[in-house]
């Protein structure tokens, strides 16, 4: 009966899970990463688009992005989005490519991003406790309306907890997999 609650929590806890990754695979981390340009949007033809989808990213080194656009005509914009966006690097434009070097990290900088890498973790913990309270009101007003027994509110609330501790392991095992990555020197 509340089973199929039950997966629905579940379906929405892993997207949180997915969301925190896709978040993580944007911050830097010493390494050159396509994904690390995915939020930044440049001017073309009069609306924002993702540079990802006006240009292709490469990785030819470890500490090297290049940035090729499929219109050469948009390789200013291009240019203009990523030092106005947070990413902290100079691009170099040699009037057919944009290549990105990214700088050994500070050990200040380092600090830094785990601190962002820490609040990225949080909200996906908050996430998980929003629809676990969200799914266990559920289960109480189904239990008031007498769709549950009290025994079978009890086994809900346990299945749920026994869910939202498994996501926060995995949430747990992503931030020490980043943390990792970005003291690594």
């Amino acid at each position: 009966m509340y089973k199929q609650e039950l997966n629905k929590s579940e379906e929405q806890m892993n997207k949180s899970v997915n969301f925190l990754k896709e978040e993580l695979a944007t911050i830097r981390a010493g390494k050159a990463n396509p994904k690390l340009v995915d939020k930044i949007q440049a001017n073309y033809y009069g609306s924002m688009t993702p540079i990802n989808q006006m240009a292709n990213i490469s990785v030819p080194e470890p500490r090297c992005l290049i940035i090729q656009p499929w219109d050469a005509s948009s390789l200013k914009e291009i240019e203009k989005a990523i030092l106005a966006s947070d990413l902290g690097i100079n691009p170099t434009n040699d009037g057919k490519i944009i290549r990105l070097m990214l700088p050994q990290l500070t050990e200040e900088r380092r600090k830094d991003l785990l601190k962002l890498v820490k609040k990225e973790i949080e909200n996906a913990k908050v996430a998980l406790r929003n629809i676990r309270r969200d799914v266990i009101e559920v289960f109480k007003k189904m239990e008031k309306s007498s769709e549950l027994t009290k025994d079978d509110l009890k086994k809900a609330e346990e299945e749920t907890q026994k869910l939202t501790d498994k996501y926060t392991k995995f949430i747990d095992d992503i931030y020490k997999e980043k943390e990792k990555e970005i003291l690594e020197v």
